[in-house]
């Protein structure tokens, strides 16, 4: 659960003290960090970026190594262009989607608990007044959908949705998940060991935590396989400028996802079970409970949130040991706890590279005043490899005892499935390194075009 903590004022956000690269010369204050032109852009909240409700004046340009998301180059290895984000500043206004860039990690932590931003701005305002245009029509099940699960949910409504999910979702629960969770990664492992290799995303890192949410949310084995693409359709709206067949895909995927868990629903109304959609039906807190819709778009977030961020950390830390073999070579011999090596791959290679927050209240960053109506991209990729953090961030070390890494996130948005993602990354991980000790790379892998949700499109591997 998220750490309790007063809001900090606008002078309460920590200046971070970044270690210039030997040699370099840190910019000015904010700058403007051009990339290539696109389209204005949409985060799953998809409110059209046209400007803050405030006026302000963004600084002057300036054209710094390429901050560019749609590059494929940028997307395969985006930490260069972080540290030199770092070394110019604390704030960065990036105009092709008008976002101010957060790319330090006392700023990331701190802003991601600061009560001044939000997810969304609807519980406080309409989009007229917050001086965004409104969610285009045709969207509106993908939104409908998305909008009610807690990720893009402010308080009251969250702190309410969270404390009856938080009931179902107990770490007696996951607790209880270990042996299901084992035997699915043990049953992956042995296919891919039998097979003699293959696609290691497509047959153990994506089947695993999709299986387990499965189980969770008592959905039969013979309609699992409808989960994952549902899921892809709709992550591909959390990107920067989805196009518009991506979203009509999402709208689909959405209609066809909650059709599904409303007959799910009704099913486990007449004949509960021992699984946690019943568990989530039957949440009652004084009087409250979840709505039909909240509790379908908690189902989609657990799916979506509940094993994204697991299948990339798995590939890109499998990556990331390939391209490391000493490191993996003491993973394999001992020398390094498995648990403490997950929370490195995690911070090291981060599944999600970005994490937007609205501003609610004009707020200050660097003696720069961000107003009301603008939004914050908070660059968790940056955040984790940040040397004013981590010593030597950009080495792999997995016994690094001090990472307090942002790959789950802070405060009222923290993670719930933490425990879970790491449940299944530990069991994944200690399978392969315990029945496929000669497990090696066939192939450098092609990342997929996604930058916010980060990861490569197989990992070919063989033993």
């Amino acid at each position: 659960m998220a750490e309790s903590r007063p809001a900090p004022d606008a002078t309460d956000v920590p200046a971070p003290e970044p270690r210039p690269a030997p040699g370099s010369t840190p910019g000015p204050g904010p700058v403007a960090d051009l990339a290539s032109p696109a389209p204005v852009a949409s985060h799953a909240s998809s409110h059209v970026a046209s400007g803050p409700a405030s006026s302000a004046v963004p600084p002057p340009t300036s054209p710094a190594r390429s901050f560019d998301p749609w590059s494929p180059d940028f997307v395969a290895d985006p930490y260069p262009v972080y540290a030199e984000l770092r070394e110019r500043g604390r704030l960065h206004y990036f105009e092709p989607s008008r976002q101010w860039l957060v790319p330090h990690h006392a700023d990331v932590s701190a802003l991601l608990r600061d009560r001044r931003l939000g997810r969304t701005y609807l519980h406080r305002f309409t989009h007229e007044e917050f001086g965004r245009a409104p969610t285009p029509e045709a969207h509106e099940p993908f939104h409908i959908l998305n909008g009610n699960g807690l990720l893009d949910l402010e308080a009251p409504d969250h702190t309410r949705i969270r404390r009856l999910v938080s009931k179902a979702f107990t770490p007696r629960t996951v607790e209880a998940l270990a042996p299901t969770v084992r035997r699915l990664a043990a049953e992956l492992v042995g296919q891919l060991c039998a097979a003699g290799g293959g696609d290691l995303l497509a047959e153990v890192a994506e089947p695993l935590p999709v299986a387990v949410i499965a189980e969770m949310l008592g959905v039969p084995e013979s309609d699992r396989a409808l989960l994952r693409p549902w899921s892809a359709d709709m992550c591909a709206m959390y990107e920067l400028n989805p196009s518009e067949e991506v979203a009509r895909q999402a709208v689909r995927s959405s209609l066809e996802f909650t059709a599904y868990l409303r007959e799910l629903i009704a099913a486990r109304r007449a004949a509960p079970g021992a699984d946690l959609l019943t568990a989530l039906i039957a949440a009652q807190d004084a009087g409250d409970r979840l709505s039909e819709q909240e509790t379908i778009s908690t189902c989609a977030l657990l799916l979506n949130a509940g094993h994204e961020a697991t299948v990339n950390t798995t590939v890109n830390g499998w990556w990331t040991l390939f391209r490391h073999p000493e490191q993996l070579a003491a993973l394999r011999a001992g020398e390094a706890s498995l648990s403490t090596a997950v929370e490195e791959l995690l911070r090291f290679d981060t599944p999600l590279q970005m994490f937007e927050r609205w501003v609610l209240d004009d707020i200050e960053i660097d003696g720069t005043v961000v107003p009301r109506g603008s939004e914050l991209a908070l660059l968790f990729g940056s955040a984790n490899r940040d040397p004013a953090r981590f010593d030597r961030p950009d080495t792999v070390d997995l016994t690094r005892a001090d990472n307090p890494h942002v790959t789950f996130g802070a405060g009222i948005h923290y993670c719930l499935g933490a425990p879970l993602g790491r449940l299944e990354l530990t069991a994944s991980f200690g399978e392969l390194l315990r029945r496929a000790p000669t497990l090696r790379l066939v192939a450098e892998p092609e990342w997929k075009p996604g930058y916010v949700i980060r990861g490569v499109r197989e990992l070919l591997v063989e033993l």
